[in-house]
């Protein structure tokens, strides 16, 4: 294999450094600025935090939150727990409520629930106010404990937290989440009862369950009652999720008038970019390629990001447009943005999937080799291109490439193995998988190869 044969190590630790450091001081130097290129959960930020304030430098409370904030955006969980600790144990700022309630969302993502309720039981008794109490409701929710969820949500009742949209709002998307449906009906209810307002939040949740329910009366009649809500002020996306749910019971017309009127609440919108990539989303799954291009080139006149380019070549893989893709790509080249690996990995695994190999090897050859970044997905990527067309040592060899240089995702590796042998009883086939991982090749650890095989012998047992 060319791909193969032409890889040169890369001393990645080296190259993390020398990034990081060009990133700190070519560009202008702030605490975010330096915290962002560290993208590895497991390279703790807090040194970075401890030189910031050696070297004399401010650190404000609120510039802690919006890093914070940032970071949460881009699901980096255990750097933001990081600084939530940081900025209360080292810089002894107050916790407000919302920062209590955001370092439990946190706490849940990166140790799970059981810290969260230690965190909780363990917090001085008059900080246990209004928000921090929706925010382990919300906990509950989100883990789908149901029995707790319930219990804990009369406890608010009776502490007289029930008295907005919220509590409520997050207790249906839990039945939602679970398809217990008929239980939204009886929450609205006892919300009517007493005298709690309907958001448009609750309205969305219920159009959204109607639309797992396939019951298309059901969002016509709770899309006129919003409507109708006169205390109701409808943004863009209420009837993004209406679209959405019209999409989910086939009604393709309606799904595109409710874009049409989503569209006409844009205009006061100063960022588009959340909007745009939703729309791009929503006219490819309603199959309007014309659509896609019309709103593509209205994107195109607001500061585009990456994401942008990963939701339009996303929206044109939906109608299978792999050539529109390339040239979308092609015009994300030029715009010479940060170099995104999801993007092109978004091409190679396209061109496997469409049995594209020698364009797809070509591809990861120009992430390897020039731009000297690659991905476990994008070696497994071209595993499964292989195994499609029954190349197995040329499989074999790439899964035990992206074994050996990406050690930490063997998980993945393994997923890839078990979804290609998902269904095979042909033994003789997976022998001689097994056999081939059981080649000795100096040049890849024996963890990797040991680790494959037992993940084949796993799977075809």
């Amino acid at each position: 294999m060319k791909l193969l044969q032409s890889l040169k190590p890369i001393n990645l630790i080296a190259f993390r450094s020398e990034f990081v450091n060009f990133y700190s001081t070519v560009v202008k130097d702030n605490l975010y600025r330096r915290i962002s290129p560290v993208g590895d959960p497991n390279i703790s930020v807090t040194p970075l935090l401890d030189q910031w304030v050696l070297e004399g430098r401010l650190v404000q409370q609120d510039e802690l939150r919006h890093i914070i904030k940032e970071l949460r955006v881009y699901k980096r969980f255990k750097h933001a727990l990081e600084i939530s600790k940081w900025m209360s144990d080292k810089r002894y700022f107050p916790l407000s409520t919302a920062d209590i309630a955001i370092r439990m969302n946190l706490i849940l993502r990166v140790h799970g629930l059981e810290q969260v309720e230690d965190y909780f039981d363990n917090m001085p008794s008059q900080l246990k106010r209004y928000q921090v109490h929706i925010a382990l409701l919300n906990c509950y929710a989100h883990e789908k404990c149901v029995d707790k969820a319930n219990a804990f949500m009369q406890k608010i009742k009776e502490m007289g937290f029930a008295n907005s949209p919220l509590p409520y709002n997050i207790m249906m998307n839990l039945y939602h989440q679970i398809g217990e449906f008929e239980r939204l009906d009886s929450l609205l209810k006892e919300m009517k009862e007493r005298g709690v307002y309907y958001d448009r939040f609750t309205y969305s949740i219920r159009i959204s369950a109607y639309a797992a329910a396939s019951d298309f009366r059901g969002i016509e009649k709770i899309m006129e009652q919003m409507e109708s809500n006169p205390s109701i002020v409808l943004d863009w996306n209420c009837y993004v999720i209406a679209a959405n749910a019209y999409n989910k019971v086939g009604l393709i017309d309606k799904s595109i008038s409710m874009l049409k009127k989503s569209e006409g609440l844009l205009a006061n919108v100063k960022k588009k970019g959340f909007a745009f990539n939703v729309y791009l989303k929503l006219y490819a799954r309603n199959g309007k390629k014309d659509e896609i291009h019309r709103i593509w080139n209205l994107y195109k006149k607001e500061k585009i990001f990456n994401k942008g380019f990963i939701s339009m070549i996303t929206s044109l893989f939906v109608l299978d447009d792999i050539k529109g893709a390339e040239r979308i790509y092609k015009e994300w080249e030029t715009r010479k943005l940060s170099y995104d690996l999801r993007i092109p990995n978004l091409l190679v695994d396209a061109y496997c999937r469409a049995g594209l190999m020698e364009k797809a090897e070509v591809l990861l050859n120009e992430m390897v080799i020039v731009r000297r970044k690659f991905s476990v997905e994008s070696w497994c990527y071209l595993a499964s291109g292989y195994l499609q067309k029954d190349q197995l040592p040329q499989a074999v060899e790439t899964l035990k490439l992206a074994a050996s240089v990406c050690p930490s995702r063997l998980n993945y590796v393994k997923e890839i193995l078990a979804a290609f042998l998902d269904g095979k009883q042909d033994v003789e086939e997976t022998e001689k998988v097994v056999n081939l991982l059981r080649e000795k090749d100096d040049s890849h650890p024996a963890r990797a190869h040991d680790y494959i095989v037992g993940a084949i012998m796993t799977e075809s047992a």
